[in-house]
């Protein structure tokens, strides 16, 4: 079925019911979308029931944890999102930059299972998936096939990852305890810019029609689950902060491309306050600002290519940061060398500083994007500028290892930290970065065509219709839709308790 006519009716009445079968045995309940923008519409009892399983278990109750509003312990519900302003001794800019936690989410620690979920349930409840004879295929640079082989295994169905054989080796040290199978993680070559070689892969997989290829960057309900979800957590977070400090505007909502599900938060965000849409992307590949190609380290963010799912009509700003910068701080970050120069010399406050376990390396992408998009558009102490830290530190030791050696001869001291600090952080610059207009965005949603038209067979008049916000209004019609067809499903398996 092409990617953009994903159905919000039944396809496959076979398929349907023994999902069905399959979800009652197993004893598993589905969330709506509703309930994963808005965990307070849960039914009590299922919070407490929550509350004896732990966030990283192969538990199905896990799947109503599929949201931002967990708190640091991940099995409570936080009143705001969890989330870390950034004064200016940290960034260097007056303007606050405040960095929402995907490491709170459950499975994973990192917001990806919740673009595997909305990638994977809409199939499942539409007969589209049938959990009991086909395989699940994850393709990614990063999380996301982590939190698909997650979702699988709670749904009770194969999950298998393809991944460059470059990512960091705790990813695949994880993803070694949940696969059913070992032959269930696919290394593909490269690193991070090597998307083409994963969708070479994918079409290779997809032959098989017990294979079920769930491609991120193609998937329409990666970018409404981030619509649905991703949105209103990002807007809770800023009108918390506004009631304490009225004058503030919401002025950017910036996130990495990578499959460019997160960035459709921004929508929302655009519509009801004006922010500014700025997607961020490596220097050394920089695809967009230049239709460029090359590696990079920026674990997380694929790219060479424009993904399908991304609204480049509605996107304002493009921001380019240096692995070398996401590297390096990293190292800074996680060393105590780093934080003790950051306390002592920064004066920046020690909640702070704890929180920086909280950024992974495309985390760190997101706020060095922050930074310099705060210089390139002169913002200054009332203009909040929102964006995510996608992961945690923990998916990166092994990489902190190699920078150390590479960039810092093995041994780190303060000196090191400062050097590190000032290059990156206060010296973030506006170079790299650029305000699109009606021409630039034009140019860039064409370069989409090569990769989906000519490459992956969609068609001139699906690929030309994401060129009008019509056509994105239109999608969040499947959203109703796909909560009432869940709640059916729920129904016909028996696995909810009544509201």
């Amino acid at each position: 079925m092409p990617e953009t006519a994903r159905s919000s009716e039944i396809v496959d009445t076979s398929a349907y019911a023994r999902a069905v079968q399959r979800l009652r045995e197993a004893r598993v309940a589905l969330p709506t979308f509703d309930e994963l923008a808005d965990p307070s519409r849960l039914p009590a009892g299922l919070i407490a029931a929550l509350g004896a399983v732990d966030p990283d278990d192969a538990h199905p109750l896990n799947l109503f944890r599929v949201h931002w509003w967990n708190d640091a312990t991940r099995r409570g519900r936080a009143a705001v999102p969890e989330h870390v302003v950034l004064p200016e001794s940290f960034t260097g800019v007056a303007a606050p930059i405040v960095v929402a936690l995907g490491n709170r989410f459950p499975l994973i620690g990192a917001h990806k299972v919740l673009a595997a979920y909305a990638c994977l349930v809409p199939r499942l409840v539409t007969g589209g998936f049938d959990p009991t004879r086909q395989r699940a295929i994850w393709p990614s640079t990063g999380n996301y096939c982590r939190g698909g082989v997650a979702i699988s295994r709670l749904l009770g169905c194969r999950g298998v990852a393809v991944l460059p054989e470059d990512m960091s080796a705790e990813r695949f040290r994880w993803l070694e305890r949940w696969v059913t199978e070992p032959g269930d993680i696919i290394r593909t070559p490269g690193c991070e810019s090597n998307v083409k070689e994963i969708y070479d892969t994918c079409a290779e997989l997809e032959r098989d029609p017990q294979n079920v290829v769930l491609n991120q960057f193609s998937e329409y309900g990666n970018h409404l689950a981030h619509v649905a979800c991703t949105g209103p957590a990002m807007a809770a977070i800023y009108e918390a902060l506004h009631a304490q400090r009225p004058r503030l505007r919401l002025a950017a909502f910036v996130s990495a491309t990578g499959s460019a599900g997160t960035l459709g938060a921004g929508d929302p965000l655009k519509a009801h306050y004006g922010a500014r849409i700025v997607a961020a992307e490596p220097v050394e590949c920089s695809t967009l600002l230049e239709n460029g190609f090359g590696a990079h380290n920026i674990q997380g963010i694929g790219d060479k290519h424009v993904p399908l799912i991304h609204n480049v009509m509605n996107t304002d700003v493009v921001v380019a940061v240096s692995d070398r910068a996401t590297d390096q701080l990293g190292v800074a970050f996680s060393r105590p060398e780093g934080r003790e120069y950051l306390r002592a010399q920064r004066r920046v406050p020690a909640p702070v500083v704890e929180a920086l376990s909280a950024f992974g390396l495309s985390s760190l992408c997101n706020v060095l994007a922050a930074v310099k998009t705060a210089k390139l558009l002169g913002l200054g102490p009332e203009d909040v500028v929102l964006t995510v830290a996608t992961d945690g530190d923990e998916m990166y030791a092994s990489e902190h290892q190699r920078a150390l050696a590479r960039d810092f001869g093995g041994r780190f001291d303060a000196t090191n930290a400062a050097a590190a600090f000032e290059r990156w952080m206060l010296g973030a610059d506006i170079a790299h970065s650029r305000v699109l207009d009606e021409a630039e965005r034009r140019r860039i949603f064409n370069l989409g065509y090569f990769t989906w038209v000519e490459q992956r067979g969609v068609s001139i008049e699906d690929f030309a219709a994401r060129g009008e916000q019509g056509f994105w209004r239109g999608l969040r019609e499947r959203l109703p839709a796909w909560n009432a067809m869940i709640e059916e499903f729920n129904g016909r398996t028996g696995t909810r308790e009544p509201r």
